[in-house]
C-alpha cells in the first residue's frame, strides 16, 4: 500500500521508511482474538526481516508525533486477549479522554499516485479482489509487472514477491485494517490493537483532510482499570469478521447464512411447505416484472438472499415469496414493495399467504443445515477438546451458522403459531 511519506524525505528515503514502518506495525499487529503469536507462512520464509527488532509500539507512536493516554498498555488481557487495556496503578479512564492520537502521516492508506513506484502499486492493489484463491495468478502477474521496473522505482525495493508472502502481507494488512466511513481501508498503529465489541467503550474520530487524516480514540464510557479498550469494527456477519480478522463471534445477531434465488430450490422447499402448486420455476409475467423490481429476475439480477442478521429473512426473499405464493395481482397492486418486504407488516396478502411464505423459510432452514456434514453436538464435542486454532475457527464458524438457522426456525415458528391464532379469533 502506498501511503504518505513523510514531508521533505526523497521518494527512494520515503519507501523505505514506509517498508520499515509497515514492517513495524505487521510485527507489532498480533491477532486481536487470543491465538498463537506466530506465522507459519514468516516463519517458512527465509528473507530476512526488513525491521529484525520492532520497537516498542507506545513509544513508536510518541515518538512519531502521535499522543498516547498515559494509562493505556498493550497487554495479553484474559477475556480479550492481545490488546490495548486500561493499567491498573493508573486509575479509571473518563468518558471524553483522548485515549491514543495518530497524525496524519501515520496512518498507512492507499494514495493517488505520486511517483512510477505509487503508479505500479496501484495496479497491483486493484487486482487484489478475490483473496487468496487468485495468489497464484497475482503471483504471476505481478511478476511480469515487476520484472522490468528498474530498482529506484521498485515499490518493494528489489525484494521478491511469491504467493506465500504476498498471502501473509495481504492477511496482515487485513486483519489490522479499518474501513472508517466507507473508504478504502487503512491501517492505523496502535489504535489496530484495540479489540472489538458491538458494545465499545471507545470510538475512533477522523478529523483534517481526506488525503491526510488525523486519528484519534476517544473513551466513550468509563474505562475501568484493567478493563480492555474495545472498538466497533462495523456490523457484519462472521463472514466478514472471519476472513477480514481471523475471529468468529459468538451470538452474533448479525451473522446470516447466503443462499441463491433459485426456482427448482424454492419450488421443493414450498412443496415441503404444503404449497400445491408452487411456480418459482415458471412465475407470471406480473410475478416477473416484481421480480425484476426486486433484482431477482432477467439480466443482470443479484441472486444472493440470506437468512438471519437483524431482518431475519432477506427482505427481497420475504416479498419474492409473498408475491409467487399470493398468485393473486390484484392483492398485490394494493402494496408497494417496502412494505411486501417487510417482515414487520403483519400478514399484508392474508395470513393464508404469509403462513405458507414463512413455512418456505423453514424448509430452507431445514435444506441448509441438511448440507452440513456434522450435528451441533458433534461440533460442540470437537472444539471441548481444544483443536488447532485453525479447525476451532472453522468448526466454530459452521456452529454459529446452524444456531443461527436454528434461532430463525423458532422466530418463524412463534410467528406462525400467532398467525393461527389471530385466523382463529376472527
Amino acid at each position: 500500500m502506498a501511503a504518505a511519506a513523510a514531508a521533505g524525505a526523497t521518494p527512494a528515503t520515503a519507501r523505505k521508511a514506509l517498508l520499515t514502518t509497515t514492517a513495524t506495525l505487521l510485527s507489532s499487529s498480533l491477532a486481536r482474538s487470543r491465538r498463537s503469536l506466530s506465522c507459519s507462512a514468516a516463519a517458512a520464509s527465509a528473507a530476512p526481516r526488513i525491521a529484525p527488532q520492532p520497537p516498542d509500539l507506545l513509544r513508536w507512536v510518541q515518538r512519531e508525533g502521535g499522543f498516547v493516554h498515559p494509562a493505556l498498555r498493550v497487554v495479553d488481557h484474559p477475556e480479550h486477549g492481545l490488546g490495548v487495556s486500561a493499567a491498573a496503578a493508573e486509575g479509571d479512564i473518563p468518558p471524553g479522554d483522548v485515549l491514543i492520537a495518530l497524525p496524519g502521516r501515520l496512518p498507512l492508506r492507499l494514495r493517488r499516485p505520486a511517483g512510477a513506484a505509487d503508479a505500479v502499486l496501484v495496479q497491483l492493489a486493484d487486482q487484489v479482489n478475490k483473496r487468496c484463491r487468485f495468489l497464484l495468478e497475482f503471483e504471476k502477474e505481478v511478476k511480469h509487472k515487476l520484472g522490468t521496473v528498474p530498482l529506484e522505482d521498485h515499490p518493494f525495493c528489489g525484494q521478491d514477491v511469491n504467493s506465500s508472502s504476498l498471502g501473509w502481507a495481504m492477511s496482515a494488512a487485513s486483519t489490522r485494517a479499518f474501513r472508517l466511513h466507507g473508504e478504502i481501508p487503512m491501517l492505523l498503529p496502535l489504535i489496530d490493537m484495540c479489540n472489538h465489541s458491538f458494545n465499545p467503550n471507545a470510538r475512533i474520530v477522523q478529523e483534517g483532510n481526506v488525503d491526510s487524516p488525523d486519528m484519534s480514540v476517544v473513551a466513550e464510557t468509563k474505562i475501568d482499570q484493567n478493563a480492555a479498550v474495545t472498538l466497533n469494527y462495523g456490523c457484519y456477519p462472521n463472514d466478514f469478521f472471519l476472513l477480514d480478522y481471523g475471529f468468529v463471534i459468538t451470538s452474533n445477531s448479525y451473522d446470516q447464512v447466503e443462499l441463491s434465488y433459485d426456482g427448482t430450490l424454492l419450488d421443493a422447499a414450498s412443496m415441503a411447505a404444503g404449497v400445491s402448486s408452487p411456480n418459482f420455476s415458471a412465475p407470471a409475467k406480473w410475478q416477473q416484472d416484481i421480480l425484476s423490481q426486486l433484482n431477482l429476475y432477467g439480466e443482470g439480477a443479484i441472486l444472493k438472499v440470506s437468512i438471519g442478521g437483524p431482518e431475519i429473512v432477506d427482505g427481497r426473499l420475504l416479498a419474492a415469496l409473498r408475491v409467487i405464493i399470493a398468485a393473486d395481482p390484484d392483492a398485490v397492486s394494493g402494496h408497494d414493495l417496502k412494505t411486501l418486504m417487510s417482515l414487520k407488516e403483519k400478514a399484508p396478502l392474508g395470513p393464508a399467504v404469509e403462513a405458507s411464505a414463512l413455512r418456505t423459510v423453514l424448509a430452507l432452514c431445514t435444506f441448509a443445515l441438511q448440507h452440513f456434514h456434522t450435528k451441533i453436538m458433534e461440533d460442540e464435542a470437537i472444539l471441548k477438546g481444544e483443536p488447532p486454532l485453525t479447525t476451532e475457527l472453522a468448526v466454530q464458524f459452521r456452529l454459529q451458522k446452524k444456531l443461527l438457522l436454528l434461532d430463525v426456525i423458532q422466530n418463524l415458528s412463534r410467528r406462525i403459531k400467532m398467525l393461527a391464532l389471530d385466523k382463529s379469533t376472527v
